[in-house]
């Protein structure tokens, strides 16, 4: 088992980042943007770069948190996009070493019945076939997408889509009504129990809602089962890696939010990733 996180919502250069991960102790980050743009969508220039800094810091990139499908595109348009953000993403992931890589199921079409499931399950099985000819596994997460809606959709996906593994992140289903339960929101570890058998990764995220809004919390303090998860995790044998996706203060999806000072980011960033150690270390 191996810790690591999205080291972004610390710092938006890569010097952050790894500063905010050496400081941990930790080996890995899970890359999503570096000043602004995903790993996979920034230059030539800039990812060479990165590539250089993180060589000389000794720091690895475990997983790519790409934007490949995810909750702001629509099924009903091209799958070009998608189709450009793999063929980059495949050369870098190979150039860092990296086995790993977080898509989705394309945005949740609202107030109708035809979510175009058939389309959905095409294209991530062209994604899968892509990634998995690379020697890279691709892992669905259960966030604001078809997947996400309920444990149901995201064993359909399983079920139509060969191989496909998953990441599970504690904080989403905190955010999205219960599908099966009208005026509810989901259970996490519902949701967790029923998709377990195909996890492959783990996010930790954790929050409550109040007031018709999701207010993000440090592990433990909200109503994602991180304890729960986590407990069954190790004791089932778990050995893959811890990811944190803190979200406190600056919420990286959600725009014309106030954003904190760097500093404050990057203190949160670093106390969240100590109290999820802690957490582990009091269930083992």
């Amino acid at each position: 088992m191996y810790m690591t996180g999205f080291a972004d919502e610390a710092a938006n250069s890569i010097e952050g980042q790894i500063k905010a991960t050496k400081e941990l102790g930790w080996k890995y980050i899970e890359a999503r943007s570096v000043n602004g743009a995903n790993i996979h969508d920034i230059s030539d220039e800039d990812f060479d770069a990165v590539c250089g800094k993180l060589e000389e810091a000794g720091i690895k990139i475990n997983c790519f948190g790409s934007a490949i499908a995810n909750w702001g595109k629509d099924i009903r348009k091209p799958f070009d996009a998608d189709l450009e953000q793999i063929n980059r993403a495949i050369p870098r992931m190979k150039r860092l070493g990296t086995s790993l890589i977080r898509i989705m199921s394309y945005a949740v079409i609202p107030d109708s019945e035809e979510q175009y499931s058939k389309e959905r399950f095409r294209r991530l099985r062209e994604m899968q076939r892509m990634f998995s000819s690379e020697g890279i596994t691709m892992v669905h997460e259960n966030c604001m997408n078809y997947g996400g809606i309920s444990y149901k959709h995201t064993l359909e996906l399983v079920e139509n889509v060969p191989g496909l593994k998953l990441v599970f992140d504690t904080g989403n289903p905190v955010q999205t009504k219960d599908f099966f339960r009208p005026g509810k929101m989901q259970s996490s570890y519902e949701f967790y129990s029923n998709v377990k058998e195909h996890i492959a990764y783990i996010h930790i995220k954790d929050g409550v809602m109040k007031d018709g809004k999701t207010v993000w919390t440090f592990p433990g303090e909200g109503e994602g089962d991180v304890k729960k998860i986590l407990a069954d995790l190790l004791a089932s044998g778990y050995d893959g890696g811890i990811s944190i996706e803190p979200h406190i203060d600056v919420v990286y999806h959600r725009q014309g939010d106030k954003k904190p000072e760097d500093a404050l980011r990057y203190e949160n960033y670093v106390k969240y990733g100590r109290m999820t150690e802690e957490i582990i270390k009091s269930l083992k």
